[in-house]
């Protein structure tokens, strides 16, 4: 590996083209790779992404843009993954390379549905990653506040602590505080939750509860998170930390939050398929709800889910909002 690595980032959503930006800040050329031409096309010509935060401009001498994954693949040393994780499979079935010597991020916040893994599990899994060149990128941190360069923080995980610091140097910016962590399976399934949770904060505004209710909902949605990591990964952790419970918060109640925006449309009335149609972005949530809850269920001693498990019954049961949270209420405290 050369002295100066490669970085490229695979994915065209906001999340994206905002870690794009991070990279443009700190590198000479960046790899990125998105499956649409004519996004690619559009960017080479407007120096914008055409859907997704379009107020940043990149310096186009600095990107190396293809829609060949295998061309991506082979020019970087660290991917960074920014595909939803309902699409992840499709794109890495595109794969005619093996990429186990190369150095994964993650910064999908979901569980791979194919798999019913997260995201470094099927890394590992499945394309034989080892877990020393497997991280995770996570926030709390919107890809809307780093397009204005508001001061933004971000967690990296992995086992091997220079690479997490090599990715969080090149990430680092006068906007962008970075830092540490050991904790990856815990990290990246507190990312995952989060969006459930935002999604049960968004229910809640839409069906019109207050700001008392939806600090209780808050405060009983991280003491579950920690139940359900503790379960999955049992260490030290504070989840209190700005990896878990700050990630939670900006998540829960932004209004630049795609997951808390469904749960308000749910809430007041869309069905999951209207809902999703109107929204033009990924809420990784609703895919995230099915697994998480399905993984808890396949434990032999499972975790007190109930917010968990009352998105659940919206999403994929049609149980009415109205009628489930009016019991949800008694079960917190």
């Amino acid at each position: 590996m050369s002295k100066t690595p490669k970085f490229a980032v695979f994915g065209g959503g906001s999340w994206a083209t905002a870690i794009v930006k991070m990279l443009c800040e700190n590198l000479d050329e960046v790899g990125w790779y998105m499956r649409s031409v004519y996004a690619l096309e559009y960017i080479k010509k407007e120096e914008h992404n055409p859907n997704y935060l379009s107020s940043v401009e990149f310096d186009l001498s600095k990107l190396k843009l293809s829609n060949n994954i295998n061309e991506m693949v082979t020019y970087a040393d660290y991917l960074i993954f920014v595909i939803p994780s309902a699409f992840l499979h499709l794109e890495l079935e595109k794969l005619d390379i093996p990429i186990k010597n190369k150095i994964i991020f993650s910064a999908i916040k979901g569980i791979v549905p194919e798999s019913n893994l997260i995201v470094g599990d099927h890394f590992y899994t499945h394309l034989k990653v080892p877990f020393k060149n497997i991280g995770v990128i996570t926030g709390p941190c919107h890809a809307e506040e780093v397009a204005l360069e508001r001061l933004s923080y971000l967690t990296i995980a992995c086992a091997d602590e220079k690479k997490a610091q090599c990715v969080a140097d090149n990430l680092s910016s006068d906007y962008i505080r970075c830092s540490i962590s050991e904790d990856i399976i815990g990290t990246e399934y507190a990312a995952m939750l989060k969006n459930i949770y935002a999604i049960a904060a968004g229910i809640a505004h839409g069906l019109g509860y207050g700001d008392n209710f939806q600090s209780v909902l808050m405060s009983n949605a991280i003491r579950e998170m920690k139940k359900y990591v503790k379960k999955v990964y049992k260490m030290k952790r504070d989840i209190n930390g700005s990896a878990y419970l700050g990630d939670l918060l900006v998540t829960g109640y932004s209004t630049f939050s795609r997951n808390r925006m469904f749960g308000n449309m749910i809430g007041k009335g869309y069905t999951v398929k209207s809902a999703k149609m109107e929204m033009k972005m990924i809420a990784e949530g609703y895919y995230a709800a099915k697994s998480a809850y399905e993984l808890n269920k396949q434990k032999d001693k499972n975790a007190k889910t109930p917010i968990l498990n009352s998105v659940y019954s919206i999403l994929y049961e049609n149980k009415s909002p109205k009628k489930v949270f009016k019991k949800l209420t008694y079960k917190l405290d």
